[in-house]
């Protein structure tokens, strides 16, 4: 199974530490994100580019490349980009974060060049508005997820709460597009781990599956979050094994729980987050 819809953590790390990028890799982050973007220096890029090319691991490693900014963007703006393509060909990474997505054309051209699962990082108005068809752009995209900071920073907003019709709008698209439940984003103040803890808890409530962190203190928190309880996981199992007592598609279990469909699909879903069948 994929990584998304699984991974309760996904532990960015910069690209040019190797030390840094060694520790993830050795703890408790059910993935890991080598970034080659925003943590690196100008001048550490190729260093990063180098580091991914000798890690071998059995934790998902995924990469954040720098931006493919759409069309109407000048060629010196994208080398970057370029770059990372050209470093990341044919290596054994599972797959790529792919920031400030707003076209769908340069995603189909990455996919096509890359031959890796993408994940996109909507952090603007324009890539908010083309969440659906990001979505679908390309069988490779695997799973969306907000830049709240650089969205925030876009639509001029100061209210955390603002952001909350765009985090939904993720989740009604990565859904209408097939995809898992989107990546909940990053929590950026690591000394408030009560604030990520609630809202880690929201955004599971509200269908989100995992979440980024940019520091190892947050991943217990997130995981505590993210996993569902021994009661939660308990009611699926005795609800899925109450369709053998039964013929019909929608009846009362021995609970008195009405069960139809949408309710089976559900179960089904919690437990296979859970990794159980």
């Amino acid at each position: 199974m994929s990584a998304f819809g699984v991974a309760r953590s996904w532990l960015y790390v910069p690209g040019h530490r190797p030390d840094l990028v060694a520790k993830a890799l050795a703890g408790d982050a059910e993935a890991v994100v080598v970034d080659l973007e925003d943590a690196v220096p100008v001048g550490a890029k190729q260093a990063a580019r180098e580091t991914v090319g000798i890690l071998r691991t059995e934790k998902p490693l995924w990469v954040r490349i720098n931006p493919f900014p759409d069309r109407a963007t000048e060629h010196a703006d994208r080398e970057a980009g370029r770059l990372d393509l050209e470093a990341l060909a044919g290596l054994p990474v599972d797959g790529v974060r792919m920031p400030k997505a707003t076209d769908p054309v340069v995603v189909r051209d990455v996919a096509q060049a890359l031959d890796r699962p993408l994940h996109l990082l909507l952090e603007s108005a324009l890539g908010v508005e083309r969440a659906f068809e990001l979505a679908s752009a390309h069988e490779l995209v695997v799973g969306l997820s907000l830049g709240e900071a650089d969205l925030a920073a876009d639509l001029r907003v100061r209210d955390r709460t603002a952001l909350e019709w765009a985090r939904q709008r993720v989740v009604v698209a990565s859904r209408a597009a097939g995809l898992a439940s989107p990546v909940a984003p990053v929590w950026t103040d690591v000394a408030d781990l009560t604030g990520l803890a609630a809202d880690s808890a929201a955004a599971r409530e509200r269908g989100f599956h995992g979440r980024s962190v940019i520091h190892p203190r947050q991943i217990p928190v997130v995981h505590r979050a993210f996993t569902p309880s021994p009661d939660e996981l308990a009611r699926a199992r005795a609800l899925l094994a109450s369709l053998e007592d039964s013929t019909e598609t929608a009846f009362l279990d021995a609970d008195g729980r009405f069960v139809d469909p949408a309710v089976v699909a559900g179960a089904r879903a919690l437990l296979a987050q859970n990794q159980e069948t």
